[in-house]
């Protein structure tokens, strides 16, 4: 989790591949109105991120149903949106990639052909809620070093 910028995408796609897991972005989770919305720099209200966060939170059901590790990108920047997502603390992992504005504002200034607004930054960071129980990783180390630190925090394989 984080905000636009901090590389969930790119870091989740690498992790999933390291693990050889599942990797689902909560980009492709939104309603065509909430992209709509996010293009014309216009902030996604609660009720706009409800059926968004259902669909997730079935989506992470179906895959400890069978039994399937998955990584999910996804801001999830309110602690009551983490709730929809965090519902099993055994088999639930939070990871949260931090970064400063400045650092993930000049990301998004370099980013192309993506529906999240680099306007819309300044509302993601008024936003957050930092998570209280979550490996905290800082954003501004490699993607290699970043994905290493999760799999070391993770824990999964003890002899690493």
């Amino acid at each position: 989790m984080g905000v636009a910028g901090s590389g969930k995408t790119t870091i989740g796609q690498m992790l999933a591949k390291s693990l050889n897991w599942h990797f689902a972005d909560a980009d492709s989770f939104h309603s065509q109105e909430n992209i709509a919305k996010m293009m014309h720099g216009v902030p996604l209200t609660d009720a706009d991120r409800i059926p968004w966060l259902q669909a997730m939170q079935t989506a992470i059901q179906q895959w400890l149903q069978n039994y399937q590790n998955a990584v999910l990108a996804c801001s999830a920047l309110k602690a009551e949106y983490r709730q929809f997502l965090l519902f099993d603390e055994k088999h639930i992992k939070l990871v949260y990639l931090k970064g400063s504005f400045q650092t993930i504002q000049k990301r998004l200034q370099q980013r192309q052909n993506h529906f999240m607004n680099e306007k819309l930054l300044q509302s993601q960071f008024d936003t957050l809620e930092e998570p209280k129980n979550s490996i905290v990783i800082d954003v501004s180390q490699s993607p290699e070093a970043i994905v290493q630190h999760i799999i070391k925090s993770l824990d999964i394989f003890p002899n690493l």
